[in-house]
């Protein structure tokens, strides 16, 4: 059975901490591969914000030709509607039964993951990979961790990272106000920006 990491988001740009993430989840629980999974249609983030589907691609495409353990996918781009994450693991199970995926998350999100659409389905059919985001104070992750576990019989994995406030909305800020984005964004993907001139 091979251990597949799920890296979504609207990558909207694609940064440092996303890549970093991955590249922790990757290492600390000796993953096979992970996947790095635009979404089309979120159903908290308003679609007028997010650039095309093509330019998010090609963003990703750029940051992570250099590691041969990422791996574009286009799972959620190629379905219409509205993207749920119990719909892509739905398919990915029945697709490639062999596998065992583990899908990887900012731990503010376990804070709201009771809201999403069929919680319970998703702890069935995938681990859940946690970081620490936004200084969150540790004991109150302990905390959520064991009631997710209890409520759903979770697998919850809690990974140590270095806490970096980067976000894309950041990055977009930046870019408007004329600010470096350097270090925060591999420089293939801000040259792509620049060239394009994208959230100006």
């Amino acid at each position: 059975m091979s251990k597949i990491g799920i890296m979504g988001g609207t990558f909207n740009p694609i940064h440092i901490a996303h890549l970093i993430m991955a590249e922790c989840a990757y290492e600390q629980l000796k993953l096979d591969k992970v996947l790095i999974m635009p979404t089309k249609k979120p159903p908290h983030k308003p679609n007028s914000d997010i650039v095309n589907d093509d330019h998010r691609s090609n963003m990703i495409h750029l940051a992570i030709k250099d590691n041969p353990h990422f791996e574009f996918s286009s799972v959620e781009l190629e379905r219409e509607g509205t993207t749920y994450t119990v719909d892509t693991l739905e398919d990915l199970t029945t697709k490639f039964p062999e596998n065992e995926y583990y899908f990887i998350l900012g731990a503010d999100s376990l804070f709201q993951i009771e809201q999403w659409y069929q919680t319970d389905r998703i702890m069935k059919l995938a681990h859940i990979v946690a970081f620490g985001r936004y200084h969150l104070p540790e004991q109150q992750l302990i905390d959520q961790i064991d009631h997710l576990t209890s409520k759903f019989r979770a697998t919850i994995h809690y990974l140590s990272v270095p806490n970096m406030d980067v976000s894309s909305n950041m990055i977009r800020d930046y870019i408007k106000e004329n600010k470096s984005i350097r270090y925060y964004v591999p420089e293939p993907v801000i040259e792509y920006i620049n060239d394009n001139k994208l959230y100006l």
